[in-house]
Parts: C-alpha cells; sequence; structure tokens
C-alpha cells in the first residue's frame, strides 16, 4: 500500500520571524511537510543564529527551531525588500511574524493587514503579553515571561525559586500557534477563509499553570516548593545510590508502601505502622519515611536499585543528565535518531514526536545558510537578472 504524504504538503508558509517562539512552531509545519521559507535580516539574520557555538561552530537554538527551511535575507526597511515578502506573501497559505511589538503593523506586515487583503490566508502574530493592555509593549524574553506567569515562583526548592532550565515561555507560545494553524487551515477547508491567529506568550504559560492557579484561587494557598519531592505526597523524590546515581521514587497508594517497606526498605513493619500506613501520615512523617528510604536505596547500586523497584511495581526513574538522554535507550530502541544537513555537516536530531504511521516519515530538511536561497526566491517571485544585481549592489539582499 502507498504511504500517505505528509498532512502538509502544498501549503507553503512565510515567516518573519527570530529567537524560538515563532521559528519553533514554524519547524513544527515544516517537518510535517510544509514549505516554510523564512525571512532573515541581511546583518547576520535570525538573532538565535548568534547564541551560541555549541553544534559544531552553529548555535544550538537555531538548529534545533530552523531545520527544514529555506532562507532568504532582506532589508525590511527598503521598500524593495519589503515588497518581496509581499510577494511571497500573495502566494503563501501562512503568514508567521514574532518581531517586536507594532513593528509587524509599522510594515503592514500584522495578521489583520494582510488577512484583510489576502482572504484565504491564516496569518500569525506572536507577541509577548498581547497586542492591548498594560504589559503590551513591554519586552518579553523567555525568562521574564516565565516569571510574570508565576512559573518560576512554584519551581526550585522551598528556600529558592528557579526558572525552568527549557525556555518555557516560548516553546508554550510556539506549540499554541502550531495548534493555532492546524486549526485554522481545517476551518479554510470548510469556509474557504483563513483569517488572523493570535498567541502570546504570556497566555500560553498561564495555561500551562493551570493545576498551581486552580489550587491557589480554590485552595487558597499555592502548591509548595519542594525540589524533586512531591509537596503531597511520600515518598516521591529522588534518592542517591551506592555507586553515585541518583533514582526517583514515586509510591501513589498505601499498597505500593507496603510493597516498597517489604520488598526494597525491608521493613514490613512499616506498612502497618500508623504512623506510615497512610499518605497523610508519611507526608506527616517525610523526614523519618525519606530516611528508611534512603538508606535502603543508598546501599544499592543504580541499576540494582531499579530493579528492585521495578520487581515491586513501583513507579521508578534514573535522575539522568543530557549527555545521557543522548544515549537514552528507549530512544535508541525506537530508532527516533536522524541526521540533518547543515552548513557544518551532518548533525543528531530526534525526530519529531507526532508520528503519522501509514504516512511518510517527517521531513526533517537541512538548516539553512543565512540567505541559502535568496536568490532562487527572487527569481520565484519574478525578478530579473538586473533586478537582483541591483538588489545585491544596493545590500538590500543577503
Amino acid at each position: 500500500m502507498d504511504l500517505l504524504p505528509p498532512p502538509l504538503e502544498g501549503i507553503t508558509v512565510v515567516a518573519v520571524e527570530q529567537a524560538v517562539a515563532a521559528p519553533f512552531a514554524t519547524r513544527q509545519l515544516a517537518d510535517l511537510g510544509a514549505r516554510v521559507i523564512k525571512v532573515e535580516r541581511i546583518d547576520g539574520g535570525d538573532f538565535a543564529r548568534g547564541y551560541d557555538t555549541a553544534a559544531r561552530g552553529l548555535a544550538s537554538h537555531f538548529v534545533w527551531c530552523n531545520r527544514g527551511k529555506e532562507s532568504v535575507a532582506l532589508d525590511l526597511k527598503d521598500p524593495r525588500g519589503l515588497d518581496v515578502v509581499r510577494r511571497l506573501v500573495a502566494e503563501a497559505d501562512v503568514f508567521v511574524q514574532n518581531l517586536a511589538q507594532g513593528a509587524a503593523a509599522r510594515l503592514g506586515l500584522d495578521a489583520a493587514t494582510l488577512c484583510a487583503a489576502h482572504p484565504r490566508l491564516v496569518a500569525v502574530d506572536i507577541s509577548g503579553y498581547g497586542a492591548t493592555g498594560p504589559y503590551a509593549d513591554k519586552r518579553a524574553y523567555d525568562m521574564l515571561v516565565q516569571c510574570e506567569a508565576g512559573l518560576v515562583s512554584v519551581t526550585g526548592t522551598p528556600e529558592q525559586p528557579v526558572k525552568a532550565g527549557i525556555p518555557a515561555a516560548d516553546i508554550a507560545a510556539a506549540m499554541y500557534a502550531f495548534s493555532g494553524v492546524l486549526a485554522a487551515l481545517v476551518r479554510r477547508g470548510t469556509t474557504g477563509r483563513g483569517g488572523p491567529v493570535e498567541v502570546s506568550m504570556l497566555d500560553a504559560l498561564a495555561e500551562w499553570m493551570g493545576h498551581p492557579l486552580h489550587h491557589a484561587m480554590h485552595g487558597g494557598t499555592a502548591p509548595a516548593r519542594t525540589g524533586l519531592a512531591h509537596a503531597v505526597i511520600a515518598p516521591y523524590d529522588a534518592y542517591a545510590t551506592a555507586d553515585g546515581g541518583r533514582v526517583l521514587l514515586s509510591v501513589q497508594n498505601d499498597r505500593e508502601w507496603r510493597r516498597l517497606a517489604e520488598q526494597v526498605v525491608g521493613r514490613p513493619e512499616l506498612g502497618t505502622d500508623p504512623a506510615y500506613a497512610t499518605n497523610a501520615a508519611r507526608v506527616a512523617n517525610r523526614e523519618r519515611t525519606d530516611a528508611y528510604v534512603a538508606e535502603a536505596l543508598g546501599a544499592l547500586g543504580t541499576e540494582e536499585a531499579l530493579a528492585r523497584l521495578e520487581s515491586a511495581g513501583l513507579a521508578c526513574a534514573r535522575l539522568r543528565d543530557v549527555h545521557e538522554v543522548a544515549e537514552h535507550p528507549q530512544l535508541a530502541a525506537r530508532e527516533r535518531w536522524r541526521e540533518v544537513g547543515t552548513p557544518v555537516g551532518p548533525l543528531r536530531a530526534l525526530l519529531p514526536p507526532i508520528t503519522l504511521p501509514g504516512g511518510e516519515e517527517a521531513r526533517m530538511g537541512d538548516v539553512p545558510a543565512l540567505g541559502e536561497h535568496t536568490e532562487a526566491l527572487l527569481r520565484a517571485v519574478g525578478m530579473t537578472d538586473d533586478e537582483v544585481a541591483a538588489l545585491r549592489r544596493d545590500g538590500v539582499v543577503a
């Protein structure tokens, strides 16, 4: 049986994008088969290209968020550069931008303006705090939005709040932009009309804060910061093993506690002792509960500790660092790694999480060099040799 084509094959996306939120959203579209044309500045391009040089000389953020795209470098302050974008948009299905608040509107590239001119276009505005309200014009970097959305307040230890170790606000906005595009394309399929899509980083991350928000709004108190422990379950934490590893253990009910006490801790009497027999009692006596578990696991190597916990039917995990995740046996066994082309040669990358059985594998295209596709795209919008040469001579394209 023939494989189904990628679901977004035939869809063209134009993106005036930078950093993470918009590029990660459009990378999802590219992985699903869309053609994504990335519009970059002529003086260095997307500034995420310069975040670091960790990926064999390339920026790790950029490699992660920009595979499968075509790069055109334009000066949008020059009317001729802006005209190229407008020509590209006229033939596109989707437009995405995450410029600073107000910048897209000044260029006539905001969603409302573009959708009025192109009724079938799906146009996405990604912002930090939304287009209205007292925060509309505030700078919105990931860490700042993590703070404003309260994520930092519930992450960390009792003594110290910390930000998430990944750009959670950017990723949240990216994934809502991605799903917003898909929803708008479905609607276009039934109505023939596209329309604007608005996503703000604050709105996205505030939604992800749903549990602590509801806990605080309706219960009166915010969940406590507990590091790797759980605020209302015990034992539920990371415990050191004899060989320097750390094992996470989660006991979800009193039956599991009795198995842990008997088969791992070696103290079956703790399973029925009123001081430990119920979760409420264990939470009240968390320090002593954790001490019993820590002593038992601390006498075992990591592999043996995990084996005993698994044998007892208890939820457990190894605390892995990033290098260990890159070699994770489950990812290897499920063949989740591929190679993508880049200006410095092939680099490992994970298949996207969306798998469509019966269809072609995700299109993990190359990471483009700055302006790699400028010439081809200028000619595709009808420019002559003389016009292209003039744009290059005047520094309008790169």
